[in-house]
């Protein structure tokens, strides 16, 4: 079995763009969210973070359980 390593600063470079991609995807949809007014009252950036967080757990777990 060949196991692919990834050298230390290849894993940081990947988990920073994962954040960074994150950070922008949860913006982007908190503005486009709240010009539509599709938001309930009282939500912040931090609820729509928290909902984007979930899904993006889900998706990971999801991802490797079909592995």
């Amino acid at each position: 079995m060949i196991r692919n390593h990834k050298q230390p600063l290849e894993r940081l470079g990947a988990i920073s763009g994962y954040i960074v991609a994150y950070l922008l995807f949860t913006t982007v949809l908190f503005f486009m969210l709240t010009f539509l007014k599709k938001l309930p009252a009282g939500w912040s950036y931090l609820h729509v973070a928290g909902t984007t967080a979930i899904t993006a757990i889900l998706a990971l777990t999801v991802g490797r359980l079909l592995k």
